[in-house]
């Protein structure tokens, strides 16, 4: 069973290790009978979810407390509108095919991203979960589709 401090430098090095996270040593790691709590400030909500995925993997982790903070900058240190991520949001929908994007709504409040709607299968739910979490500027996303099976 690893220490404190070699979980600690285990999630670290996958951090640092990861190509998807170019500011790893903006992230602070802490671990406490493997519960690993992250926190600081990431630029992306892919770097986000990139960094609690890479402390899931690590050996002795049972728990991982996602505290990061996303700035959703466009490349500029001009903020995305609310209504321009929905809009590529939208768009993104319609080109998955796999996702029936007539039944998803799309709203956002300060770059969060929640969907809600009803689908048939779960796959299509992920799918849309997936699609929006990649986009420029999305701070988070909650995902409210409901599968509904007859």
């Amino acid at each position: 069973m690893s220490t404190n401090t070699e979980m600690e430098h285990d999630v670290r090095s996958a951090l640092e290790d990861d190509p998807r996270i170019p500011d790893a040593q903006k992230i602070a790691v802490s671990a406490v009978h493997g519960v690993v709590t992250l926190r600081g400030t990431v630029e992306r909500f892919t770097q986000r979810r990139a960094a609690v995925a890479d402390a899931r993997r690590i050996d002795g982790v049972s728990d991982v407390i996602d505290e990061l903070k996303v700035h959703h900058l466009l490349g500029s240190e001009l903020t995305s509108p609310d209504d321009a991520i929905r809009g590529r949001a939208l768009q993104t929908l319609i080109w998955d095919v796999e996702v029936p994007s007539d039944r998803i709504e799309v709203e956002i409040y300060d770059g969060w991203v929640t969907l809600k709607g009803e689908v048939d299968y779960q796959f299509q739910s992920d799918d849309a979960f997936e699609d929006v979490a990649r986009l420029g500027g999305v701070t988070g996303v909650t995902n409210k589709i409901r599968v509904v099976t007859l």
